[in-house]
């Protein structure tokens, strides 16, 4: 059975991105995150896909958790009408705070930071300090560069092979619902 606590964390840009189905898919995440009872834990912008996922999990009648470091108040538009709003001093308060408060971590397109929080969630994963679940929704093939870096890595034996269960690719939101559904059991 789902938890009904559980708690899926979505790292995302704070810009729309080029392609029309990024925004599409960050809503359609949000209203299902909300439609299945769990809660949204993200980056506590107002802009970009943060901004659609959140505002599309609220629309769904759904929690949401944001935090975002005092820096960027201003930048990201902090979404003050947030379930809960936390403001961090920093950067890496404000990964750790998403983390803690994750039962499942999601990384939509986005840019360096989304980059940044999907290498150090799979990072920790390989060096055996969580188990959650780490998913790459693809919209797009968005992803696609990223998994054949991540084979160059294996190839040229930075890693083992076992660095790609840390990850799960999916290719649409219904997928990605089906997979935290079966992840969060």
């Amino acid at each position: 059975m789902i938890s009904p606590h559980a708690s899926v964390c979505v790292y995302c840009g704070s810009r729309f991105g080029a392609n029309p189905a990024y925004e599409a898919d960050a809503r359609a995440l949000g209203a299902n995150l909300a439609q299945e009872g769990w809660r949204l834990v993200y980056g506590a912008g107002d802009v970009g896909l943060m901004g659609a996922v959140a505002q599309a999990a609220q629309d769904a009648g759904g929690t949401t958790f944001g935090v975002i470091p005092e820096h960027l108040l201003k930048w990201e538009v902090g979404k003050r009408d947030l379930t809960q709003f936390i403001v961090t001093e920093n950067m890496h308060e404000r990964k750790k705070v998403m983390f803690m408060n994750s039962d499942a971590i999601v990384v939509m397109p986005g840019g360096a930071g989304s980059l940044d929080e999907f290498f150090e969630a799979v990072t920790w994963r390989q060096l055996g300090l969580h188990a959650k679940p780490v998913f790459l929704l693809n919209t797009g093939g968005y992803w696609n560069p990223l998994v054949t870096l991540i084979d160059h890595v294996i190839e040229q034996g930075f890693a083992e092979e076992s660095l790609k269960s840390y990850l799960t690719l999916v290719d649409d939101v219904p997928a990605l619902t089906s997979a935290l559904r079966a992840a969060l059991t």
